[in-house]
């Protein structure tokens, strides 16, 4: 009576058996799961550190006006010319962005501000505008006041500042080239001039006083008291040299340590 019962015990004993090269092999495809599984997670730490580090190390300056900015992109343009030095003298650690719209004045460039700069996390911006507040007073009837200007150039300045974002003033340089002071525009562009500065003062901001300079230039280099060529093309837009002062004048600015 009990062999039947050592037979079922012995068949029973055996079912439990595993196969040892099964067990290898469940064991391999485990390890190897856990070494691809902590492997995935070094890339991704990896990739993310990078990127951070990527973010950290680039300083991103925001170009930020009207047509002499927009036009400042194209070759031979001063935000060119700035990156042609950064190239030349082994500096890769900046990204440059123009954003200048042709025909702006300090309302557009606000009313733009949070779209075309701001959701870019600049930081530094380069404020150049003026140009077309004092110009289209005449050319078209829609300048801008001089209490308006000054009001909505104060508005960018502090949304910049609340983000701790560097932010440059530029005075605008010149409607006409004329050096006897004939230039139908030249008192308004001096107030609005001083106006910049004022506010470069107020708000501890850089400064880069084109108008002074372009004025300077002119004395030195228009004997012939001509209207435009000298440093614009059109008394407005600037030709190569002036797209050169530009850029000379900006890089110490941005760049300086």
């Amino acid at each position: 009576m009990n062999q039947p019962v050592v037979a079922y015990g012995a068949a029973l004993t055996k079912t439990k058996q595993r196969d040892p090269m099964k067990t290898l092999i469940i064991t391999a495809r485990t390890t190897a799961k856990h070494l691809l599984f902590a492997v995935l997670v070094s890339l991704t730490t990896l990739c993310l550190t990078t990127v951070s580090m990527s973010s950290q190390s680039t300083t991103r300056v925001i170009f930020f006006g009207d047509s002499i900015t927009e036009l400042g992109v194209n070759a031979g343009g001063y935000v060119t010319k700035i990156k042609q030095r950064l190239v030349q003298e082994g500096i890769s650690s900046y990204e440059l962005v123009g954003a200048g719209v042709s025909g702006n004045k300090v309302y557009d460039l606000y009313g733009r501000l949070d779209e075309d700069v701001l959701r870019k996390n600049p930081s530094v911006v380069v404020i150049f505008v003026g140009v077309n507040d004092v110009w289209h007073k005449t050319l078209l009837g829609t300048g801008t006041d001089a209490d308006k200007f000054e009001k909505f150039y104060s508005a960018i300045i502090k949304k910049l500042q609340e983000k701790s974002i560097k932010v440059i003033l530029c005075t605008p340089a010149v409607i006409g080239e004329r050096t006897d002071a004939s230039n139908p525009q030249d008192g308004d562009l001096n107030h609005y001039a001083n106006i910049i500065r004022r506010l470069a003062k107020q708000y501890s901001c850089s400064l880069c006083d084109f108008r002074k300079a372009f004025l300077e230039y002119n004395f030195a280099h228009n004997p012939t008291n001509a209207e435009s060529g000298i440093l614009t093309n059109d008394r407005v837009h600037l030709n190569d040299k002036g797209n050169q002062l530009v850029a000379d004048m900006l890089f110490p600015v941005l760049f300086s340590k």
